[in-house]
C-alpha cells in the first residue's frame, strides 16, 4: 500500500473555448468572459465533485465563487455556496474537449468573449473546452487499480507502475503541455509513447488527452487507447480499452522534496546502519535519501525515510528514525546558512554530528564549541565525565550540507505566473502562462541553474536575472513554505518577480514575490 502521506493534487485548470481564448472570472462584479490570451489567476479554475452523485461537479473561481446558469442560460460567477444552479456535468469529446452542461436544465455552455451563456440545446464548436492543467507540472503518478507509484526504470527504458512510495528521482514525473495535448516526461528528460517505450522526442506518440471520471485522470493516446500499467512490473503503456476503467485511472500527488546530507566529517547521512541516524556513509542510496515535509501551519519541517519512518528526538538528545506518526520531536527548524543548513530539534537545541557519526540535539548555538563523547555514556551527564572522555570539536558540526535530489529539472512558478526566457531577450520574465525547463548542476550547498544551449543563470548589474551566461553562479535555496523555496543570489539577495514581470534579484526579504513553487 502506498504510504507517501501525500494527498491527490486538486484538480485546477483553464478552459480554452474555440476561439482559444480562456475562461476568465473577473473581480469586478464576478463577471465571467473568455478573452485573455493566457492562463493566470484569473483563468484558474478548482473542479470539485458532488458528495452524493460523483458524476455532478462545482467550477471554482479564484475568488471562491461559483459558475452559474439560470433556466434562461444567464451565466454568472457570484454563488459562495454549491447553488442548484452551479452544478454542471462533463461531457467528455473524443479529441478529449470538454462540453459543460448545466445539470439542471440540460443546457451547454458555451461562447465568446463577453457573450457567454449556457442556453445551447446541442453541443457545436462554441461549446467545447479544451483543458489546460494549472497545477505545477512536476508530480507523482498513483495507480488507482495498483495502489503503486509511477517511476522510471533503468535500464529497461521505460516506466514501471510497481512503487509502494515515490523514491528519487526516478519517481518525478513532468506533465508538458503541448498542442492541447499532454506528455509525460521522465527525470532524464525522455518522452512515454504510447507502446511504452522512452523516447528523447516528442511526436505523436507522445501526447495524451486528459480525460476524468470520478476525480481521476486517464490518459488517452491518439490511437484511442489509454495508458495502463501492464505485467507483473506494471510497464506503462497504451492497452486495449477504449473506455477507462479503474486500470487505467490515475491520481497525481505533490512531489515532496527528497534530499541528502552530508555533515562536517564529509560523511553522508544514512540509516543504513539500523534505527540511529548516522553521518558515517561515503555513497548517496535510498538509505541516505530523505523526504522533507514542511508543515503548512508551523513551518517546521519532518524527515521522513524511505521505509515510511520520521526522524525523532529520543532520550538525551539522540536522533533515530524510529516515529511511524508526526509529533512534537519529530518536527525540526532549519536554519539556512547560505551553502550550509543548521537543524533545531525540539528540545531548541542544534543537531551536531559526534566524532563517531551520530547525531544529537545537544548544542545551543551553531558553530560552538562543546564537549562530545565517543563513549558510550550519556551525553547529557557529560559535565560528570572525567577530562579524559571530552573531545571539543572544530566548531562546524552542527553544519550540514543539504543537497536536493529529485529536481534535475526545474521548474518555477511565482505569484504571477511560470518563470520563463524572455522572446526577444536574455533575462527571464516571471509572469508567464507557459514555462520554461531548467537544469539544476549541484555546487557544495548551492545549485547552478542552466537554460537553453547549456548558458548559466547570472544576476546583472541592474538586478536583472538573465539567463545566457558563460560561466556558472552560485544559487542557494532555502525550503521556507510547504511547496515552496526561496533563492539567494550571490549578492545575498531573494530572487523575486517584479510588477513589470521581470525576475530580478534584488529582493530583500522573502516575501510573496520571492516564495516559488518548483
Amino acid at each position: 500500500m502506498p504510504s507517501n502521506g501525500s494527498k491527490a493534487l486538486k484538480l485546477q485548470f483553464g478552459l480554452i473555448n474555440h476561439e482559444n481564448r480562456y475562461l476568465t472570472a473577473e473581480a469586478f462584479g464576478f463577471k465571467v468572459n473568455a478573452s485573455a490570451s493566457g492562463l493566470k489567476k484569473k483563468q484558474i479554475w478548482t473542479l470539485e465533485q458532488d458528495e452524493r452523485d460523483g458524476q455532478v461537479v462545482f467550477l471554482r473561481s479564484h475568488l471562491g465563487r461559483y459558475l452559474a446558469s439560470d433556466k434562461d442560460g444567464k451565466v454568472s460567477c457570484e454563488a459562495e455556496t454549491k447553488e442548484n444552479d452551479c452544478r454542471f456535468l462533463i461531457v467528455a469529446q473524443s479529441d478529449g474537449r470538454w462540453a459543460l452542461q448545466s445539470e439542471p436544465y440540460l443546457r451547454f455552455f458555451g461562447g465568446s468573449d463577453d457573450y457567454l451563456s449556457c442556453f445551447a440545446q446541442t453541443i457545436g464548436e462554441a461549446e467545447l473546452w479544451a483543458v489546460h492543467l494549472a497545477l505545477h507540472p512536476q508530480a507523482n503518478l498513483l495507480s488507482v487499480a495498483r495502489k503503486r507509484y509511477a517511476h522510471l526504470a533503468a535500464p529497461e527504458g521505460e516506466i514501471a507502475v510497481d512503487s509502494n512510495i515515490p523514491w528519487g528521482v526516478d519517481a518525478l514525473l513532468t506533465l508538458v503541455y503541448m498542442n492541447g495535448k499532454y506528455c509525460l516526461k521522465t527525470s532524464d528528460s525522455r518522452f512515454l509513447s504510447n507502446d511504452g517505450k522512452l523516447s528523447n522526442e516528442s511526436g505523436r506518440g507522445t501526447g495524451y488527452t486528459l480525460e476524468l471520471k470520478s476525480g481521476k485522470l486517464a490518459f488517452k493516446d491518439y490511437e484511442g487507447k489509454y495508458l495502463t500499467p501492464m505485467g507483473p512490473t506494471g510497464t506503462l503503456r497504451s492497452g486495449r480499452c477504449s473506455k477507462p476503467g479503474k486500470d487505467e485511472l490515475f491520481d497525481l500527488e505533490e512531489s515532496h522534496p527528497q534530499v541528502v546530507f552530508q555533515s562536517a566529517n564529509n560523511r553522508f547521512v544514512s540509516i543504513r546502519q539500523g534505527v540511529s541516524v548516522l553521518a558515517n556513509q561515503d555513497d548517496e542510496t535510498d538509505m541516505e535519501t530523505f523526504q522533507m515535509e514542511i508543515d503548512k501551519d508551523s513551518k517546521k519541517c519532518t524527515f521522513r525515510t524511505n521505509e515510511g519512518n520520521y526522524w525523532t528526538l529520543v532520550a538525551h538528545g539522540g536522533i533515530q528514525s524510529t516515529a511511524t506518526e508526526v509529533g512534537a520531536n519529530t518536527m525540526f527548524d532549519i536554519v539556512w546558512l547560505g551553502r550550509r543548513v543548521a537543524l533545531r530539534a525540539s528540545n531548541g537545541k542544534y543537531i551536531c554530528t559526534k566524532k563517531n557519526g551520530q547525531l544529537a540535539a545537544v548544542s545551543d548555538s551553531v558553530g560552538e564549541y562543546k564537549p562530545d563523547c565517543t563513549h558510550k555514556s550519556d551525553i547529557a551527564s557529560h559535565a560528570s565525565l572525567n577530562l579524559h572522555c571530552i573531545v571539543f570539536s572544530s566548531g562546524e558540526d552542527e553544519q550540514l550540507v543539504l543537497k536536493l535530489i529529485n529536481r534535475p529539472m526545474l521548474i518555477l512558478r511565482g505569484e504571477n505566473g511560470y518563470v520563463c526566457n524572455h522572446k526577444n531577450s536574455n533575462i527571464l520574465d516571471a509572469n508567464r502562462s507557459v514555462y520554461d525547463i531548467f537544469t539544476l548542476d549541484f555546487n557544495d550547498g548551492a545549485y547552478h541553474i542552466k537554460g537553453v544551449g547549456g548558458k548559466f543563470w547570472y544576476v546583472s548589474n541592474s538586478s536583472l536575472v538573465c539567463s545566457d551566461g558563460d560561466t556558472p553562479e552560485d544559487f542557494c535555496f532555502e525550503f521556507l513554505e510547504h511547496g515552496r523555496i526561496a533563492i539567494r543570489a550571490k549578492n545575498g539577495k531573494y530572487l523575486r518577480g517584479d510588477q513589470g514581470g521581470n525576475l530580478k534579484g534584488d529582493g530583500e526579504t522573502a516575501d510573496s514575490s520571492s516564495l516559488w513553487e518548483y
